[in-house]
């Protein structure tokens, strides 16, 4: 828990280090599932879930998450969060992404990265061009100051359509802090970074705090049946 006693800007600096530190978890556990080769052709997504679930608990006792454990591979790389596509197998030639949202002691981690089985150029293509369009998000998000949710998710898909993809989800990104982070009932348009979020990124919530976000990036390609998807803190280096 942050220290609320603190002077204001040692409290944002406590909250910095809170968020990075539950993201370095997230990426060491990400490590450790290649490490242990747990990503193989002929495993389930659930059976890959459950694998990574245990591993996670086994590393950092994690037993909650904030939002639901995705793995997806093949066609169903397709589907954006809210959908819950039929369990696939792994194929030997194949391209799949996982997106977890565990919670170290009461902080946020949101994760996602994107992997490839097998030689496929377009498969490599995609999980190395979302990497570099994250980069380039971010980058755009440091140098605009007075960005709006809308106009990052703007520049996201401007992205995808400068890499030859097409943007996969319907957000591009949302808030992210100590569980639960702010929300607003039954909004699911205001605190995102959707293309009707007009919000300054850089206000304050309504605890006089700065908010903190994630940028997911999710290219599809629908001709080949293939998509990938790279997430991380958005405004914690």
């Amino acid at each position: 828990m942050p220290d609320t006693t603190l002077p204001v800007d040692a409290f944002e600096e406590q909250r910095v280090t809170e968020l990075r530190a539950a993201q370095s978890k997230a990426e060491r556990l990400f490590h450790e599932i290649e490490a242990r080769s747990l990503i193989r052709a002929g495993l389930s997504e659930g059976q890959l879930n459950a694998e990574i679930y245990e591993l996670a608990r086994e590393m950092y006792g994690i037993t909650t998450y904030w939002h639901k454990r995705i793995v997806r591979a093949g066609r169903n790389t397709l589907a954006p969060y809210a959908e819950n596509p039929p369990d696939l197998t792994i194929g030997e030639d194949d391209i799949l992404f996982l997106d977890l949202g565990p919670v170290f002691e009461d902080w946020e981690a949101d994760f996602g990265r994107t992997f490839v089985i097998g030689s496929d150029p377009l498969k490599h293509k995609l999980r190395d061009d979302i990497a570099a369009a994250f980069a380039e998000g971010k980058r755009y998000f440091y140098e605009t100051p007075d960005i709006t949710a809308n106009q990052l998710f703007t520049y996201a898909g401007s992205l995808a359509h400068k890499f030859g993809w097409e943007f996969g989800g319907p957000i591009a990104g949302h808030l992210i802090g100590q569980f639960p982070h702010e929300k607003i009932a039954g909004d699911k348009v205001t605190l995102y970074i959707h293309p009707n979020s007009h919000l300054p990124m850089r206000s304050l919530n309504e605890k006089g705090q700065k908010r903190h976000w994630i940028l997911e990036i999710h290219f599809v390609d629908r001709e080949h049946e293939i998509g990938g998807f790279f997430e991380e803190l958005l405004t914690v280096d």
